[in-house]
């Protein structure tokens, strides 16, 4: 008898890796978010692998973002072949995606109401939440992080090990980043066992951006990796997540140095010693006082750290920024912060929008 497909062997050494690395171990509960998706499929099987011989406990949760009408049976039957295929307990989810009033456009919206069903399903018991980003995923990150002038935070990807988008109290485990979805679909083919592909995410989708184009990620993943890999070859993808994984060490030993120089600030720094850091670090530590002070994670973004970078190091007297949530201040050779009664930020800079640094 042969053994399984070599995709699938790598991926289930990527689970028991992850889960070591993050100190998981027998008797722990993991909530596994599946799509129906091939990544996600690979995930599950490969999780339940683990599972069963490492005595861990899985459930599921699949998220239907009421997209198109028959994307609730979608869900169901995907939580039926996940109950199957021995999980413990297969959720459904049943989200508004496609919220008309919200301002983050579809994707946006559609991620955070997935991560706010996942966080609800995962706050009691669960050891960590593992989702089924691929090496495919994290290069598309980068690419996107690039097109917007982000800087570190932004290009150095997901995180293998972190906390959930918005969500910092849930651990999220990613043990599939460095391999390649077409892998994990010749496995699945190899085990007989079936995905969904999400007519949502082709390029033909009449799901579209705000201003009636093609979804970014979409056309990154349609379009622009495509031609990439045909100018430069067939490595691109996996070359972009190793620089995602070069940065995400870089970023690391620049927060922990700015971390080091955070404790000895106050939560008033003086701007002479703010002045004499390195940029990479003096701007670390804005944010984090941002942060502290109020400022809203998710809408705090590039343009925002610079403008309050030139509080420090542009002339002195009594100068300020608003930022969102907070208002940021100038005076006395110090940098504080304000709340702010009315979140002035929106209008600020005379319209300026979002590099979508972060």
């Amino acid at each position: 008898m042969s053994g399984p497909h070599p995709a699938t062997a790598a991926a289930r050494r990527a689970v028991r890796d992850t889960l070591n690395q993050a100190d998981i171990g027998a008797g722990s509960r993991l909530l596994l978010a599946v799509s129906g998706g091939s990544d996600s499929m690979a995930l599950a099987a490969a999780a339940l692998f683990v599972s069963r011989h490492d005595g861990l406990l899985i459930d599921t949760i699949t998220v239907d973002h009421g997209l198109r009408p028959e994307s609730v049976d979608e869900a169901r039957a995907v939580a039926a072949q996940l109950e199957n295929m021995g999980v413990s307990r297969a959720h459904v989810a049943r989200v508004n995606g496609a919220d008309a009033t919200a301002t983050a456009g579809p994707e946006g919206t559609a991620r955070a109401a997935r991560y706010a069903a996942i966080a609800h399903q995962a706050q009691e018991g669960t050891a960590a939440v593992l989702l089924g980003h691929t090496a495919d995923d994290q290069a598309e990150t980068v690419l996107l992080g690039l097109a917007r002038g982000s800087g570190a935070r932004s290009i150095r990807g997901m995180l293998p090990i972190g906390p959930l988008p918005e969500y910092p109290g849930i651990r999220a485990l990613r043990p599939l980043l460095g391999m390649r979805r077409a892998d994990l679909r010749a496995g699945l083919t190899s085990a007989g066992i079936a995905w969904w592909d999400d007519p949502t995410n082709e390029p033909t989708s009449p799901w579209r951006a705000k201003d009636g184009t093609q979804l970014r990620r979409s056309a990154v993943r349609s379009h622009a990796l495509r031609a990439l890999e045909e100018d430069l070859g067939s490595g691109v993808v996996k070359n972009l997540a190793r620089t995602a994984q070069l940065l995400q060490a870089d970023d690391e030993a620049l927060t922990s140095w700015a971390t080091r120089e955070r404790e000895g600030l106050g939560r008033e720094p003086d701007i002479k010693k703010l002045r004499g850091l390195p940029a990479a670090v003096r701007t670390r530590i804005l944010r984090a006082l941002a942060l502290e002070a109020g400022a809203r994670a998710g809408e705090l973004v590039g343009w925002h750290i610079d403008h309050l970078d030139e509080l420090v190091t542009g002339p002195g007297g009594a100068r300020g920024i608003d930022l969102p949530g907070v208002r940021a201040v100038q005076s006395g050779g110090r940098i504080t912060f304000e709340g702010l009664g009315l979140d002035r930020s929106r209008n600020d800079e005379n319209g300026k929008g979002r590099d979508g640094r972060d």
